[in-house]
């Protein structure tokens, strides 16, 4: 059955990935009427994650974040595609990166650093490793969760290794990184994701208990990697870039749940400058801190 779905729906999907921007877009606005007014996709998870993050702003405020996130998720869902048919010429003028994110990297490769990046689902991600492979001396790592239909999953790994980035699957990141002996690498951790709550650093998160993965503060600690915190601003739609600054030149020796507090309240800050284009529909919420941790 996940073949058949998989054969039937492929032809399309890279009908969109080559169709031009334009027509992409108007089809995305057919998307969002379809998300947001037919099938109500998560809106109820979308209200409830913006009432609990903002308490101080009215219903009023709270729908029109909504509505600008439900329009930014259908572009996103649509321009991830393109990455299938884009040339590195059009990706980049859709995806750049900043001048200040781009002597940083390039800094820390002529020094030979293997770094850590720390990003969260702002903006588009996706994108924003394209660009980063397509522009920087490192190669890219990139820490994911294969998908369980392995035949997208092989279509998704085929569409995010196109322009160089490297996959690593979570469950595979410790053994990988430690065992690298490559320099000059970077290794991005998407941060926000949401972790078994007993394993976790517990925080508070846009007025909220948020489990967060010990990981990247682990990782960073062991091998002694800078850290850098990453992020993908949409200018208008369609157009994104790439900023970067450095959160800290040696983790080595930092206390427990330094770093993770470090990297999760960048994050915070970005998204309450840009709340409409952080992935509100993820149940980020759904654990309770242990007791025990109270």
């Amino acid at each position: 059955m996940q073949a058949l779905t998989y054969y039937i729906t492929l032809p399309f999907i890279y009908l969109l990935s080559i169709l031009p921007f334009r027509v992409m877009y108007w089809i995305a606005d057919f998307l969002y009427f379809v998300f947001y007014y037919v099938l109500g996709y998560r809106k109820d998870v979308v209200l409830q994650n913006l009432r609990n993050s903002f308490p101080d702003k009215n219903e009023a405020e709270l729908e029109r974040i909504r509505k600008a996130f439900f329009h930014h998720l259908s572009d996103m869902f649509l321009e991830t595609f393109k990455t299938l048919t884009i040339s590195p010429k059009k990706m980049l003028q859709h995806c750049g990166i900043s001048p200040e994110a781009k002597a940083l990297f390039d800094k820390l490769a002529n020094d030979q650093k293997n770094i850590i990046l720390v990003m969260g689902h702002l903006g588009n991600w996706e994108w924003g490793g394209n660009t980063f492979s397509l522009t920087c001396l490192q190669p890219l790592y990139v820490i994911y969760h294969p998908l369980r239909n392995k035949h997208f999953d092989e279509m998704m790994y085929k569409m995010r290794t196109r322009f160089g980035t490297q996959l690593i699957a979570m469950r595979n990141t410790y053994k990988e990184m430690l065992g690298r002996k490559t320099p000059m690498s970077a290794t991005a951790f998407i941060a926000d994701q949401t972790p078994q709550p007993d394993n976790a650093y517990w925080t508070t998160f846009l007025n909220q208990d948020t489990p967060v993965f010990k990981g990247t503060e682990i990782i960073a600690r062991k091998t002694g990697s800078p850290i850098v915190y990453a992020s993908v601003r949409k200018i208008k739609r369609g157009y994104y870039e790439l900023h970067a600054e450095m959160l800290l030149e040696n983790p080595t020796n930092t206390p427990d749940g330094y770093i993770s507090e470090l990297h999760t309240k960048r994050l915070e800050q970005d998204i309450i400058a840009y709340p409409e284009t952080w992935l509100w529909s993820h149940k980020r919420w759904k654990h309770k801190r242990p007791t025990k941790l109270q």
